[in-house]
């Protein structure tokens, strides 16, 4: 049979689920109300798992709009350009929202402490970035609902349970750190913290509760261009190409290896690929009303948003690593809001004020991305109407979750005598010790041929993110081992390669029983018109996968690991609180 046959119809699934039709979707007119949520009426989109119907509609992004109706081929480099910029948005806000105040503190102290010399880590999680959100885009364009929502009714609603549970521990702390980088930045300025951290509570709960999508994405949008500042930034602290170019290629830490400088790259790993990514740019592109149609719009908008991220976090390691080396600030890390003040001390007022807009936006536009995140997750968990098309009245329990996590938040932040920067970079790194486990469900959705049909991962992208969990499984490995056990970290880096390598080995079998699967799920290949309009059916119709007992062993392994590294890490924190922090 050709590969290229278009008119035969795949054949149905093994569980019993019928095909939706190749010709595509047809849309139900569900009226302004809509289905609240699992517990709806049934599909907006007949033979689609999508319930709600604030999700269906025209693409209101805040760069243009592209009509339900618009079937059109983009064959000028006009319409592509101006297709590109109506779906622009999901992937620059996920990925420039995560160099947040934890992002900014975070590169600040790597270049205080270590100058340039862990610049190498950046480049390496380009890759990271695009592959871990690449897989979250297509999850989103295809089934039509939240990762959160995926987890609960692909694994059941105790592994739902646990992996929201982690997230909203993880995102609540973290949006204390994105209050608390309210406080340090507008505190350069002379402004009290009981000021401004409420005005910036309620600022943030009116960006949000606006109900308009379109609104809400071009705040955004002005967040991320302000991201921008810090070019004239770094431009303050004179730097010079070849020490920057050096720090990037060549791999190296200033001083020597230890635990410390282990808990930091872990630090960085955690606040420039963080778990919250996953379930915020889900979400945001079914509440965009993105399809399939546009996957390669929605690709590009994230590899965008990660090269930005990138740059900028070297360019906040570059500020910190030039303006206080060969000074009494050099290794002396507190917090942000010491470095703005060393800022001014070392290059001037100006370059003091930069540093405090720059923590102040990146703290907002953090705030809001991982509050909404939450939101989203809890939306699906519990059934709610969680869309931001939707008014506050159509809306209440997704935007009451919402003002409550803002509020809660803030007011922990004003608390006397809370030890501020010590959260902000033990948030980071729990975020880096979390991320695995997000990544393992995240890879096995995309391998589940119910859920993306034609359109779940290829061999190279498993082994390839089998690799990604090999690594931040070992980089976690090596902490405990150096802090527990005090072993050299130079004899523990072997672990890195030997856990590298199984990972790739291990993604590699998954990958080749996966395509094998796929072969005898699928007779035909699908047309590029029929791939493009294939939307996953009804969850409700799909059987629940088979886990084997080694699936179900590795995933309490797996979990067994997260709460030992959680407590290691939990031991160095507080030995570095015991110590000032550094």
């Amino acid at each position: 049979m050709s590969d290229n046959t278009s008119e035969h119809r795949p054949r149905a699934r093994r569980s019993g689920a019928p095909r939706r039709p190749a010709g595509g979707n047809r849309l139900k007119t569900g009226g302004a109300g809509g289905a609240g949520g699992a517990g709806g009426a049934g599909s907006v989109v007949e033979g689609s798992a999508v319930l709600d119907a604030a999700h269906v509609g025209d693409i209101q992004g805040a760069l243009g709009t592209i009509r339900l109706g618009d079937t059109g081929t983009r064959r000028t480099w006009k319409r592509r350009l101006l297709t590109l910029l109506a779906i622009i948005g999901p992937g620059l806000i996920v990925m420039v929202g995560d160099n947040d105040a934890g992002g900014v503190s975070t590169y600040s102290q790597a270049g205080q402490n270590y100058g340039l010399s862990l610049l190498w880590t950046l480049p390496l999680l380009i890759p990271v970035l695009v592959v871990n959100q690449e897989m979250v885009v297509r999850l989103g364009a295809v089934t039509g609902v939240g990762h959160a929502r995926l987890i609960n009714e692909r694994f059941g609603k105790f592994w739902g349970a646990f992996s929201v549970g982690d997230l909203f521990v993880l995102n609540f702390l973290t949006i204390m750190t994105e209050f608390i980088g309210v406080n340090y930045s507008l505190s350069y300025f002379g402004v009290s913290p009981d000021v401004s951290v409420p005005l910036a509570a309620l600022a943030l709960i009116g960006i949000t509760m606006t109900g308009s999508f379109q609104r809400w994405e071009r705040f955004m949008l002005l967040f991320v261009a302000a991201n921008f500042f810090v070019i004239p930034l770094v431009v303050f602290a004179h730097p010079h190409v070849g020490p920057i170019a050096h720090g990037i290629v060549v791999p190296g830490v200033q001083g020597g290896v230890n635990s410390t400088a282990v808990l930091l790259i872990i630090a960085i790993v955690g606040t420039t690929v963080a778990p919250w990514q996953l379930f915020f740019q889900q979400s945001n592109i079914v509440d965009k009303r993105i399809t399939p149609r546009f996957v390669n719009y929605e690709r590009a908008d994230t590899v965008i948003g990660s090269f930005i991220t990138v740059v900028g976090a070297i360019l906040l390691v570059a500020t910190a690593a030039f303006a206080f080396a060969h000074s009494s600030y050099a290794g002396r890390f507190v917090n942000a809001e010491s470095v703005a003040f060393g800022l001014e001390h070392r290059l001037g007022n100006g370059a003091g004020a930069l540093f405090s807009i720059v923590l102040l936006n990146a703290s907002l536009i953090g705030a809001a991305s991982v509050t909404l995140s939450t939101s989203y997750a809890f939306g699906d968990i519990f059934g709610i109407r969680h869309s931001l098309h939707r008014s506050f009245a159509q809306g209440k329990q997704f935007y009451a979750i919402y003002g409550a996590l803002v509020i809660a938040a803030a007011a922990v932040v004003l608390v006397p005598g809370v030890p501020l920067g010590l959260i902000t970079t033990s948030v980071q790194a729990l975020a880096g010790v979390l991320l695995p486990s997000a990544t393992v469900f995240l890879l096995l959705l995309c391998n589940d041929s119910d859920v993306l049909g034609p359109w779940v991962n290829k061999l190279w992208l498993n082994i390839l993110a089998g690799m990604i969990v090999a690594i931040l499984v070992a980089l976690s490995l090596v902490l405990m081992a150096t802090t527990v056990f005090n072993v050299s970290v130079h004899l523990v880096l072997g672990l890195l390669a030997a856990v590298v390598a199984g990972g790739i080995v291990v993604s590699a079998v998954v990958g080749t029983r996966h395509r094998m699967r796929g072969i005898d799920r699928e007779a035909v290949t699908l047309s590029r018109s029929e791939r493009d309009s294939w939307r996953m059916p009804p969850l409700a119709l799909l059987a629940r996968p088979r886990w084997s007992r080694a699936r179900t062993a590795s995933m309490w392994a797996l979990r067994l690991y997260l709460v030992v590294a959680v407590v290691i890490l939990a031991v160095k924190a507080a030995q570095l609180g015991l110590h000032g922090g550094h």
